[in-house]
């Protein structure tokens, strides 16, 4: 049978005319005449039987169909685009890894130590990921992420404990009575960890201390934000003690109170089930095991 499917130059056309709602400006960036792509939306439109745009006195504009579509399309077309990527790369017969990684765990602690592994053998490519996902709807081969290490249909390896620390600008405690307390700083700017809204809390009552003001304070998405938010003076933030090496070494941050705690998550390589005995990945997996005891040792 033949497939119903849409020509890659319709879907090109189509794809950069919706992301500029302007046919002209999409003819300018696919080196066509206005004309030529106005053709093939056209003969996209007649093919699907949908309006995929609707005429207006400035332009052009999505219909509520079309913009549904034009998300798939944007999809699909840059997965066949990485697909290729991926096949020129690897023309050279270079391992690949896909490797999904939390942002400031990827540039703090896992890059810094990427070339020591199989330097010039293997080439790994990372991809940022907040949140868990299904690797079914994605590329990737492998994670790292922070969690409790149950991840549905996958395997996970305990790679590095989270053991959270304080830390502010030298400015900030300056406001602080000496010798510094846990009641003092709770009487500073907290700065909150989206993805941790009670890190805080925790981190008081390990101490003994019992803080109303625990949630208060502006809100950050990454680690690396609530870094960057510290050295700026704007609060306290409670983050990774790896993550801070450098501001800390630097003098940029300090640590006003000595108290570290473990946090209820870790960091965890994961596979998906049936992939891990996979030669390349179980590597990859024992290096970054190996690697973090010998920090932890440190």
């Amino acid at each position: 049978m033949k497939r119903r499917i849409p020509s890659t130059a319709a879907l090109t056309a189509f794809d950069a005319s919706a992301r500029h709602e302007s046919f002209t400006r999409a003819a300018e960036e696919l080196a066509l005449t206005q004309s030529a792509v106005c053709r093939q939306v056209a003969g996209l439109e007649t093919m699907l039987g949908v309006k995929l745009f609707r005429r207006t006195r400035r332009g052009v504009k999505l219909t509520d169909e079309g913009r549904g579509y034009a998300d798939r399309v944007a999809e699909r077309l840059d997965a066949l685009e990485r697909d290729a990527l991926e096949l020129m790369a690897g023309a050279g017969g270079t391992p690949v890894i896909e490797l999904a990684v939390v942002p400031t765990f990827g540039t703090r602690w896992l890059l810094p130590r990427l070339p020591q592994f199989m330097p010039g053998a293997v080439q790994i490519n990372l991809h940022t990921r907040t949140r868990p996902f299904l690797f079914d709807d994605t590329h990737f081969d492998a994670a790292i992420y922070a969690g409790d290490g149950h991840w549905p249909g996958c395997i996970t390896r305990k790679v590095l404990a989270e053991r959270l620390i304080a830390v502010c600008s030298p400015t900030l405690t300056a406001t602080m009575p000496a010798p510094h307390t846990l009641a003092a700083l709770a009487r500073l700017p907290l700065l909150q960890q989206t993805t941790r809204p009670h890190a805080w809390r925790r981190w008081f009552e390990a101490g003994g201390l019992a803080c109303d003001g625990d949630l208060r304070g502006p809100r950050y998405e990454q680690f690396s934000m609530s870094v960057q938010a510290a050295v700026l003076g704007l609060g306290v933030a409670l983050v990774p003690d790896f993550m801070v090496e450098e501001e800390l070494a630097q003098g940029r941050l300090l640590q006003p109170i000595p108290q570290a705690h473990d946090s209820d998550r870790a960091y965890y390589f994961v596979v998906p089930e049936g992939r891990e005995h996979d030669p390349l990945l179980a590597r990859f997996g024992d290096w970054l095991a190996r690697t973090a005891a010998e920090q932890q040792r440190c």
